[in-house]
């Protein structure tokens, strides 16, 4: 299939958006296919969704690849990378999209879900940091790896999201090292900060919010998956060559 004439910044590299099939994960998918690059996106249980985002970045001119795989399994990490390499050849852009939201409860309430709770710090910390250490392996040098993380990972202006909001810092820590270790090779690692987005987990969490979360906002309204799958494209691209180890708030003012 022809490629569109936009601007294809992207042409000839390989990107893995995990938790690609819906949200914020799909939207940036077709962002990075429409900029010329080769998408596989991994899935864990939307097997028809994947398969219409798949038909969806194809239509754009490019390969993809969807891949079936539960980051909350941190040994199937190196089997999601591995399949990538093989089908594309090579691997230069990782999208740690994929996590969960448990909120809704203190943590001194009786009826909390603290086996939920656990595997939300498997999904959300222990499975990201498996799919890094095996992407960054296989990475080719002047890479890019982004994060998807959370205002609350910095700000944590309301209760009721106490585990949540400590794996979205933690991912901050390892991403600031990570951003060490493979600077020599001019990988970059970085962080972006979406706040609410018209997404399931962000609609579910919203729900349990109160009104007055609004009030934390400078710009009052949530923001759209496209803004920050934008953000997370320009990242990814060539004009962001020397932001490493940075944290790049999506959140119209929240950590104002």
């Amino acid at each position: 299939m022809e490629k569109p004439s936009k601007n294809r910044i992207l042409d000839g590299k390989v990107a893995l958006v995990t938790g690609g099939s819906r949200g914020l994960g799909a939207a940036t998918a077709a962002q990075l296919a429409e900029l010329g690059a080769d998408v596989a996106i991994s899935y864990v249980a939307s097997a028809a969704k994947a398969a219409e985002v798949v038909a969806g970045l194809e239509r754009s001119g490019v390969r993809a690849l969807a891949v079936r795989s539960d980051q909350g399994d941190p040994a199937a990490a190196k089997s999601l990378i591995e399949q990538v390499v093989k089908h594309f050849g090579k691997l230069d852009i990782l999208v740690n999209n994929a996590a969960i939201a448990v909120q809704g409860k203190r943590i001194d309430d009786p009826e909390v879900d603290n086996a939920a709770l656990d595997r939300q710090w498997m999904v959300n910390v222990l499975g990201v940091i498996a799919t890094t250490r095996a992407a960054a392996a296989r990475l080719s040098d002047g890479g890019r790896i982004v994060f998807v993380g959370s205002g609350l990972g910095t700000r944590v202006a309301f209760p009721l999201v106490t585990d949540y909001a400590a794996t979205k810092a933690a991912v901050i820590g390892y991403a600031r090292g990570a951003a060490r270790d493979l600077g020599p090779r001019n990988i970059t690692v970085n962080v972006v900060q979406p706040g609410i987005m018209p997404t399931d987990m962000g609609t579910a969490a919203g729900a349990n919010l109160p009104p007055a979360v609004m009030d934390t906002l400078a710009i009052r309204r949530i923001a759209t998956v496209g803004e920050v799958a934008a953000s997370i494209a320009f990242l990814a691209g060539p004009d962001a060559g020397y932001i490493t180890g940075t944290i790049l708030d999506i959140s119209g003012g929240y950590q104002v």
